[in-house]
C-alpha cells in the first residue's frame, strides 16, 4: 500500500465511522420518521442536507472536468443547478410543505386522482434511478483509483455502505449523515482550490485569481488541438446552451429527491430558509468549480506538454490503471489532448477524474489527495442515499400502500420500503458499471426526465385551478415518453446506435422542449375536459395563501 492509499483509506475510514455511527442513532421505526424524519430539521441543517443530497458525484467528481473541457459552455451546469434554486425556493418548496405530504406523488395523488398518483410513482422511480446510476459510478471511480479495487468492485463496495445507513436511519438518518457529508465534500473541495491558488496566483481565493491565467490556458489549448477555454459556443450551439440551462433549472425544481427534502422542516418558513441556505452551501461549491477546472487543466497540460511517453508524471500511470487516462500507442511524445477516446488525441483524460486527480497533478501532499477521495464518496453516497429513499417511499407508500394493500400495517410497508431500496440498489450497481455516459451527463439525464414530468404538473397544480386529472395523466406521460424517446434516440442505450442530435439539441437539453410539451397537452386536454371538484379548487387556492387553513384532501385515508 502506498502513501496515497494510506491516507485515503484513513480519511473514507474515519468518515464511513461517522456516517454508520449517525444512522444506528438516528435509526427509526415509524414511518414518519423514516419518509420524513418526524418533520423535525432546524433549517440550517436541512439546507445543508439538502446541499448535499443534490450535489451529488455529478458536482463534486465530474461537473469541474466538464467546465474544463467545455470551456465557458460549461457554465450551462453551473447556472442550471443554481437558478433552479430559485425556482423552487419561490414556486414549489413553501406550497408543498405547507401540503404536508410525505411524497411528491402523494401531493399528485390529492391534487388530481389516485391514477395519476401512480402515474407520478413510476416517473420519481424512473428518474431516481436514472440519478442514482451517476451516483454509483462516481464511488466506483474514488474505490477503483484510491483503494485500488476494480471499477466493479468500487462500484459494490459504495453501494452497500448506502444501502446499509440509509436502510437504518431512513430520512432522519440520511438527513443528519447528510449534514456531516457536507461537511466533508466541502472542505475536501476548497482546501486543495485554495492551495492551489495560492501556488499559482500568489492569492489563496480562486474565485478571484483564475482569471489571471485564462490567456496563458486558451493558448496552451490551441496547442494542444483544442478550443480556447473562453471561447463562447464552441463545445455546443447557441440553441443548446439555453435549452440544457432551461432543462436543468426546471429539472432541479421538479426532483422528487430534492422536493421531499422540505417536507421535513418544522414549518412553512423552515421550508423558505431551507432553501435559502441550500443556495448559500452549495454557491460555496458552484463558485469554485470553474476555478478548479481551469487550473487542473492548466497544470495537466503543463505537466504533460512534448513529455516523451516514457517520462510521463506519475499521476498518468496512476489513472492509467483504472481505464480513465490512456495514452496512444502511437505517440512518442504528447502533443495532443482530448477527452474524446475516439479522437486519437496522444493523450485522453475522462472528464471524471479531473477533480479527484487535482492534487496529485498539482503535486500537493498525499493527506490532501486521501481528503478528497473522502470527499468524492461523500458526495456520491449523500445523493444516492436520498434517491434510494424516494424510490423506496414511492413503491412502498404510492404503490404497495394506495394499490395493492390498503390495509398494510406500519411494520409491513417500512418492511417491502427496506426491500424496495435493496432491490434498487442491485440495479443501480449494473448501472453504475455500465454507464451511458460522464457523471455529470448522467446526472443531467435525470434533471431533463424530472422537467418534463414533474416540474409542469408540480407548477400547474399550485397556480392553475383549471388543472384536472386527465389533462395532468396525458401530460406526464407524453412529457415522459417523448424525453426518453429522444434521450435513447442519440445516446447508445440498450446496445442501440448514437444517432445525430436533431437540431443541434443534445439530450441533456431536450426535457426543456419535454417540459413545453407537457404543459400543451395539459392545458388543451383539462380545457376539453371537466373542471376539478370545488372542493380541489378551494384546496388549491388555500395553499396559495400562508395564513388560509388547507381543507384535507379528498383523497386522503390517514
Amino acid at each position: 500500500m502506498n502513501e496515497i492509499q494510506m491516507w485515503s483509506l484513513v480519511f473514507v475510514g474515519l468518515s464511513f465511522v461517522v456516517y454508520l455511527t449517525i444512522a444506528w442513532r438516528s435509526r427509526v421505526k415509524e414511518t414518519k420518521g423514516f419518509y420524513v424524519a418526524g418533520q423535525g430539521i432546524p433549517a440550517v441543517a436541512n439546507g445543508a442536507a439538502v446541499a448535499a443530497d443534490w450535489m451529488s458525484a455529478a458536482s463534486f467528481i465530474s461537473m469541474a472536468g466538464l467546465i474544463a473541457f467545455m470551456g465557458s459552455d460549461g457554465s450551462v451546469y453551473l447556472m442550471g443547478w443554481t437558478g433552479g434554486y430559485v425556482l423552487l425556493a419561490l414556486l414549489l418548496a413553501p406550497y408543498l410543505r405547507k401540503w404536508g405530504k410525505f411524497t411528491v406523488p402523494e401531493f399528485v395523488g390529492d391534487r388530481y386522482s389516485e391514477y395519476v398518483r401512480l402515474i407520478a410513482a413510476v416517473a420519481a422511480i424512473i428518474v431516481s434511478f436514472t440519478y442514482v446510476v451517476g451516483q454509483m459510478r462516481g464511488g466506483g471511480i474514488v474505490f477503483s483509483r484510491f483503494l485500488n479495487l476494480s471499477i466493479e468492485g468500487g462500484v459494490a463496495v459504495a453501494a452497500a455502505i448506502i444501502f446499509l445507513y440509509a436502510v437504518l436511519g431512513g430520512m432522519k438518518g440520511i438527513t443528519w449523515t447528510q449534514v456531516a457529508q457536507y461537511t466533508v465534500m466541502i472542505v475536501a473541495y476548497l482546501i486543495p482550490a485554495w492551495t492551489i491558488a495560492q501556488k499559482m496566483t500568489g492569492f489563496p481565493v480562486p474565485q478571484v485569481t483564475f482569471g489571471q491565467i485564462l490567456a496563458e490556458l486558451d493558448a496552451l489549448s490551441e496547442k494542444f488541438g483544442l478550443a480556447q477555454y473562453t471561447e463562447a459556443f464552441a463545445a455546443r450551439p447557441q440553441l443548446d446552451v439555453f435549452l440544457v440551462t432551461l432543462s436543468l433549472m426546471i429539472g432541479t425544481a421538479g426532483l422528487p429527491h430534492v422536493i421531499i427534502r422540505f417536507y421535513t422542516t418544522k414549518s412553512v418558513r423552515g421550508a423558505r430558509f431551507s432553501a435559502f441556505w441550500a443556495l448559500f452551501f452549495i454557491g460555496l461549491l458552484y463558485t469554485t468549480a470553474p476555478a478548479v477546472g481551469a487550473f487542473t487543466k492548466l497544470n495537466l497540460m503543463q505537466s504533460v506538454d512534448g513529455v516523451a511517453v516514457a517520462s510521463l508524471p506519475a499521476w498518468v500511470n496512476n489513472w492509467a490503471a483504472t481505464g480513465l487516462v490512456s495514452v496512444s500507442e502511437n505517440a512518442s511524445t504528447i502533443s495532443t489532448l482530448s477527452n474524446d477516446p475516439t479522437s486519437g488525441a496522444d493523450l485522453i483524460v475522462n472528464n471524471d477524474i479531473l477533480v479527484l486527480a487535482t492534487p496529485e497533478i498539482a503535486g500537493l501532499p498525499a493527506p490532501i489527495v486521501g481528503l478528497v477521495a473522502a470527499g468524492g464518496l461523500a458526495a456520491a453516497m449523500s445523493t444516492a442515499a436520498g434517491l434510494l429513499l424516494v424510490i423506496s417511499s414511492s413503491v412502498s407508500h404510492d404503490l404497495y400502500f394506495r394499490v395493492v394493500k390498503k390495509e398494510a400495517s406500519e411494520s409491513q410497508r417500512l418492511l417491502v420500503g427496506r426491500v424496495a431500496m435493496g432491490a434498487a440498489v442491485v440495479v443501480a450497481i449494473y448501472g453504475g458499471i455500465n454507464p451511458p455516459a460522464y457523471v455529470a451527463q448522467v446526472v443531467a439525464f435525470a434533471f431533463g426526465l424530472a422537467a418534463s414530468t414533474f416540474f409542469p404538473i408540480l407548477v400547474l397544480g399550485i397556480f392553475w385551478k383549471r388543472a384536472n386529472a386527465i389533462g395532468a395523466a396525458s401530460g406526464m406521460v407524453t412529457g415522459l415518453v417523448f424525453t426518453a424517446s429522444y434521450m435513447i434516440y442519440t445516446l447508445d442505450v440498450f446496445g442501440t446506435s448514437a444517432n445525430e442530435h436533431v437540431l443541434g439539441i443534445s439530450p441533456e437539453g431536450i426535457g426543456a422542449i419535454g417540459a413545453l410539451v407537457n404543459i400543451i397537452v395539459t392545458v388543451v386536454v383539462s380545457k376539453l375536459t371537466a373542471p376539478p371538484s370545488e372542493h380541489i379548487q378551494e384546496m388549491v387556492e388555500g395553499i396559495r395563501y400562508p395564513a388560509a387553513r388547507v381543507q384535507t384532501p379528498v383523497h386522503e385515508t390517514e
